[in-house]
């Protein structure tokens, strides 16, 4: 090969690369702020006259905002494994909290190890495969044990908790739960300084920073703990709400400190002159408690942990600019198990190819390049309660009484129930319910402190015993 020869062929080399680099950064950026335990209404977006929210109404102005966004259940740990794997977290067995009181009934050799199996593909383990960078920040509640720490579920850089809830100020001694206790890294527990919505924002957009010098496409989960249990807001927040009192003033100065940590990442996209190629959602984890935290879920009915809408409807935006209309709604029905395979999408990957999920990308749906619905039919289920929503009708299933049935177009607030009227739809959802239920993987964990052979041998007999 003579001189010129090899010139052309370093230059063509170096073409190559560039077009490769060149190519990454098309790839938008992902970042999902995601809420803990936030009431349906408890946003300026979502018609709060009580709650200051200027960041996220913003954002909101900049999104669509869907109207029907539901989560796979109406607790903390459970919807989040949902969320995480693109899946019904039931066929993997996760129908619980992983909390301490609950224990395996499965086998002797899973005892009380309870997380997100080490086999279920996560949302990061997707995205690292199309090269993006990745960090998770905040509340992890998927299993305390390092087998199932973040660093080991596709996430490049943790900083947060395993737990489920921790206090917002720096603990001054050891925490009765050690799982609650702040990490960095693995296995790096040191306490932070100052109140725990503000520096996990700090942390991710360290994070962004990092990510964006170096020229990679990231994805950043903040997954606030804010504005779960327990109720602790810092004397500037408070002031800010001199009409409110009791858990509804801490709940808004929880929510205030929120939307400011929000409004940082938000910012810092602008500043950086990326936000134009950036994905941003914002969502919640399930319907607010409306007793412990005072939050608010009008104008539907139910609160956290049961099936009625405030239970599993949460709020939802999405910004893609140049890919989805801003100021705008979509009142069909989504979950938050979608967000696996839209980003997935985004990210260039071919959602058609993913195995072994219920989620659906949202993008044609979004764009318009579909006319059909998400979702014709969604599930949910702990224990004997079941529910099923097809169409505009709506089961609930309940052990130790009737069920009811609901038409959530005409009657969202569920104070109409049509069962005695409808006994031909009751019994159609009822057998489609129990099919799914009969393809499920039983609990591995239940809130027992013992377990007997007998009712062991109950659960074999309706959930078959699999191997995950």
């Amino acid at each position: 090969m003579n001189a010129i020869d090899m010139k052309n062929t370093l230059l063509s080399l170096l073409l190559l690369i560039g077009c490769i680099h060149c190519k990454a950064q098309e790839k938008p950026n992902i970042v999902l702020l995601f809420a803990d335990d936030a009431g349906y209404a408890d946003f300026g977006f979502q018609g709060s006259k009580e709650m200051k929210t200027p960041n996220l109404d913003k954002l909101a102005k900049q999104s669509l905002r869907f109207t029907q966004a539901y989560v796979t259940d109406p607790t903390c740990g459970p919807s989040r494994a949902g969320l995480m794997t693109g899946r019904y977290q039931q066929r993997f067995g996760f129908e619980e909290n992983n909390v301490p009181g609950f224990m395996s009934p499965v086998s002797a050799k899973d005892g009380p190890a309870m997380g997100l199996p080490v086999n279920e593909t996560t949302i990061a383990d997707y995205l690292k495969k199309r090269g993006y960078s990745t960090a998770f920040y905040g509340k992890w509640h998927l299993g305390g044990e390092d087998k199932f720490h973040p660093m080991k579920r596709g996430f490049d850089e943790f900083y947060g908790f395993r737990g489920g809830a921790r206090d917002y100020f720096p603990y001054e001694k050891e925490p009765k739960e050690k799982l609650n206790k702040l990490e960095k890294g693995f296995g790096n527990f040191e306490e932070h300084n100052g109140y725990l919505t503000d520096e996990l924002a700090k942390e991710a957009l360290a994070f962004i920073d990092r990510s964006h010098k170096k020229g990679t496409p990231f994805f950043a989960f903040l997954s606030f703990n804010a504005v779960h249990t327990p109720m602790d807001a810092t004397k500037e927040d408070l002031e800010q709400f001199p009409n409110l009192e009791g858990n509804r003033k801490i709940v808004a100065a929880m929510t205030l400190a929120l939307d400011r940590a929000a409004g940082k990442i938000i910012d810092r996209l602008e500043e950086l002159g990326i936000a134009e190629n950036t994905l941003v959602v914002f969502t919640n984890d399930n319907g607010g408690p409306t007793d412990k935290n005072a939050s608010i879920n009008l104008p539907l009915s139910g609160t956290k942990s049961n099936y009625l809408e405030g239970g599993i409807r949460v709020p939802f935006l999405m910004k893609w600019p140049g890919k989805i209309k801003p100021n705008s709604t979509y009142d069909k029905p989504i979950s938050t198990m979608d967000l696996l395979p839209t980003f997935y999408a985004a990210a260039g990957g071919n959602a058609n190819e993913l195995k072994n999920i219920d989620g659906v990308d949202l993008l044609p749906f979004l764009t318009g390049k579909s006319q059909k619905v998400p979702h014709e039919t969604l599930f949910w289920k702990k224990d004997a309660r079941g529910t099923i929503r097809k169409g505009n009708w709506k089961l609930l299933r309940f052990p130790d009484r009737p069920a009811k049935l609901f038409n959530i177009e005409e009657d969202p607030k569920e104070l109409n129930d049509l069962a005695a009227q409808r006994p031909e739809i009751v019994k159609a959802l009822y057998k489609e319910l129990f099919q799914w239920e009969s393809s499920l993987l039983r609990p591995r964990w239940l809130l027992r402190k013992s377990f007997e052979k007998d009712d062991i041998d109950r659960m074999d007999a309706y959930w078959p015993l699999q191997s995950n």
